[in-house]
C-alpha cells in the first residue's frame, strides 16, 4: 500500500485544455474582463479545463435572464408532459455522453473512472425520475366547505432558483437539484465548484440541445464571494438551493434570511455505522471499508465513524484491515483503482493534519495514514484510527478524506448515545441479525437516512437529507418538485354572497 505509484499520463495531457464559456440566456460568452480559471487534475497534475471566470456582472445578466424566462417565456406555460418531453430527451443526451462526462468529472475530481460512470448513469435516471414527477405534480380541491364555496389549492413554480453545488460529486448533484426545479416549471442560475465545472457546462449544453428554451438555465463557474454571494443575495431570486460544507451553509442561509428567501440545504455529516455481534460480519466489514473509503471519503454521507461492539472490535478490525489491504489506490483513469486522488493538496495537507492530531490525543493509527509517494498527483493511504473517544476532533468533526475513525460499544444505550452525540445528522448503518435490534437504531438514531445490513445506497424515489447541522429539507424523493413551488389558496363563491358585513 506504500509502494509509490505510478501515475500513467493520458492523452489529454499532451493535448490543449479544454475552454468552456459562462452559459447565459441561451448563448455561449466571456467574463467581461477576460479573466479565466485553471483546473489542474489532481490524479495527474496538468491543466485539464480553463473556464472564463464570472463575476457580480455576470451573475447579473444570469439571474435577469432567469428572471425574464421566467416572467414572458414559455417554460413555466408549458404543460408539463411538454416539460417532461425536454427532460426525458435530456436524459436521453446524457447517456450518449456517458464516457466523456465520466472522465471529465474522473479528471478533474480525481475520483476513479469507474465510479464516475456509476454516478453519471445514476444522474440518467435521476432526470427520467423528475421527468415522471412533471406530469404528477397537482394541486387539491376542496368541496366540503359548503354549497356556496369550492376551495382549490395550486401549485406554482416558485421563480428563479440559484443553485449551487460542490466538488465531490459534480454531476451528480446538480442532477439531485436541476432536474426537478425544470420539472416544476422553475429557471435557474448554476454555479457549480470552481475546481470542476466541466461537467455542468456539458450539462448546459445538452440541455440546449434538448430543447430548452434561452434563459432557463444559465451556468457560471468563478468563486464563492464573486459569484456564489450575489447569487444568494439578488433580489430576483426566489430560492437557493445549496449543497457544501455546514460553514458556507451556515452563510448562505444568513445572507438568504435577509430576503428571506426559502433555502434548501445538504450540508455535513459525521455518519456512523453500528456493528453487533450477530451481524453477517463478512459484509459488515466490506461496508465498512467502502464507507469509510468510497469516493476517499470525500462525502457527505461516508460512513466515517465505526461503532462496534466490543465483544468483536479485535477481530472484525483486523478484518476491516485486511480488506483495506486490498483496495487498489492510484490512477483515477485505471478502471481497477478504487479510491484516486485528493480534491487539492490543501485538502490533502487538512486531512493528513486530523490525522495527525488524532495521534497526538491518544488514539492510534491501526493501519494507513501516509501520504503516498507518486509521480503525479496527491494521494492519501486509506486510514484507520483505533482508540478513538467521542471528544475527540477526529469523532466529532468531518474530516471529509479517507479516514475511518473506530469507537466501542457494550451495550445498544450506548452505541445509540455515541451514533448521536455530534453535531451533524445526515445518515447512519446498522448491522445485526435481529430484527428488534435493527429497529431500535433505526428508530432511535437522529439522522435523515438509516441503512440497515446495507450501506450508502440511493434511489431516486427515496428522499435524502439530514437532521441537524446537516441540512434542511430534502432532495428526491416523490416530493422533490414540490420544493420548488408555492401553494395558492383560490377560494370560489357561488350564488348571492353571504355573511354580509354591512347591513
Amino acid at each position: 500500500m506504500n509502494a509509490a505509484l505510478n501515475i500513467i499520463m493520458p492523452a489529454e495531457a499532451s493535448a490543449a485544455p479544454r475552454t468552456y464559456r459562462l452559459l447565459i440566456d441561451g448563448k455561449h460568452v466571456d467574463a467581461r474582463d477576460g479573466r479565466m480559471l485553471e483546473r489542474k487534475s489532481p490524479g495527474h497534475g496538468f491543466t485539464v479545463s480553463h473556464y472564463a471566470q464570472a463575476g457580480e456582472a455576470e451573475v447579473e445578466a444570469a439571474v435577469q435572464a432567469a428572471h425574464n424566462a421566467f416572467e414572458t417565456g414559455p417554460w413555466p406555460r408549458m404543460k408539463a408532459a411538454e416539460r417532461a418531453a425536454i427532460l426525458l430527451k435530456a436524459a436521453d443526451l446524457i447517456e450518449t455522453r456517458l464516457e466523456d462526462i465520466a472522465r471529465l468529472d474522473a479528471l478533474e475530481s480525481g475520483k476513479p473512472i469507474a465510479q464516475a460512470r456509476g454516478e453519471i448513469g445514476g444522474a440518467v435516471d435521476i432526470w427520467r425520475y423528475a421527468a415522471s414527477l412533471a406530469r404528477t405534480l397537482h394541486g387539491e380541491s376542496y368541496a366540503n366547505l359548503g354549497d356556496a364555496m369550492l376551495g382549490v389549492v395550486l401549485r406554482e413554480p416558485i421563480g428563479v432558483v440559484s443553485i449551487i453545488t460542490p466538488w465531490n460529486f459534480p454531476f451528480l448533484i446538480v442532477s439531485q437539484k436541476l432536474p426537478f426545479a425544470l420539472a416544476a416549471g422553475c429557471t435557474a442560475v448554476v454555479k457549480p465548484s470552481e475546481m470542476t465545472s466541466a461537467s455542468t457546462f456539458v450539462l448546459g449544453d445538452i440541455l440546449m440541445q434538448a430543447g430548452l428554451p434561452a434563459g432557463v438555465v444559465n451556468i457560471l463557474a468563478g468563486l464563492g464571494a464573486d459569484v456564489g454571494a450575489p447569487m444568494v443575495s439578488h433580489p430576483l431570486v426566489e430560492m437557493v438551493s445549496f449543497t457544501g460544507s455546514t460553514r458556507v451553509g451556515k452563510m448562505t442561509m444568513a445572507s438568504a434570511a435577509q430576503s428571506l428567501k426559502k433555502v434548501s440545504m445538504e450540508l455535513g455529516g459525521k455518519n456512523g455505522q453500528i456493528v453487533f455481534p450477530d451481524a453477517d460480519l463478512e459484509a459488515a466489514a466490506d461496508a465498512a471499508v467502502f464507507g469509510g473509503f468510497f469516493n476517499a471519503g470525500e462525502c457527505c454521507n461516508a460512513g466515517s465513524r465505526l461503532i462496534v461492539h466490543e465483544a468483536i472490535a479485535d477481530d472484525f478490525l483486523g478484518a476491516v484491515k485486511a480488506l483495506t489491504a486490498r483496495v487498489t489506490v492510484g490512477d483515477p483513469l485505471d478502471d481497477n483503482t478504487k479510491v484516486g486522488a485528493m480534491i487539492s493538496s490543501d485538502h490533502l495537507a487538512k486531512v493528513a493534519g486530523y490525522v495527525a492530531a488524532a495521534a497526538s490525543d491518544g488514539s492510534s493509527v491501526y493501519s494507513g495514514g501516509k501520504r503516498l509517494a507518486s509521480n503525479a498527483g496527491q494521494y492519501l493511504d486509506p486510514t484507520i484510527i483505533r482508540g478513538v473517544t467521542e471528544d475527540m476532533a477526529i469523532a466529532r468533526e468531518e474530516v471529509f478524506g479517507p479516514v475511518l475513525s473506530v469507537l466501542t460499544f457494550e451495550t445498544i444505550e450506548k452505541a445509540l448515545h455515541i451514533a448521536n452525540n455530534t453535531p451533524y445528522g445526515l445518515s447512519a448503518g446498522v448491522w445485526s441479525a435481529s430484527i428488534d435490534t435493527c429497529m431500535s437504531v433505526a428508530r432511535s438514531v437522529r439522522s435523515g437516512t438509516v441503512w440497515v445490513n446495507t450501506f450508502m445506497e440511493g434511489y431516486p424515489e427515496l428522499p435524502f437529507g439530514g437532521y441537524k447541522q446537516s441540512g434542511l429539507g430534502r432532495e428526491l424523493g416523490k416530493r422533490a418538485v414540490e420544493d420548488y413551488t408555492e401553494e395558492k389558496t383560490i377560494q370560489f363563491h357561488r350564488g348571492q354572497r353571504t355573511g354580509w358585513w354591512v347591513g
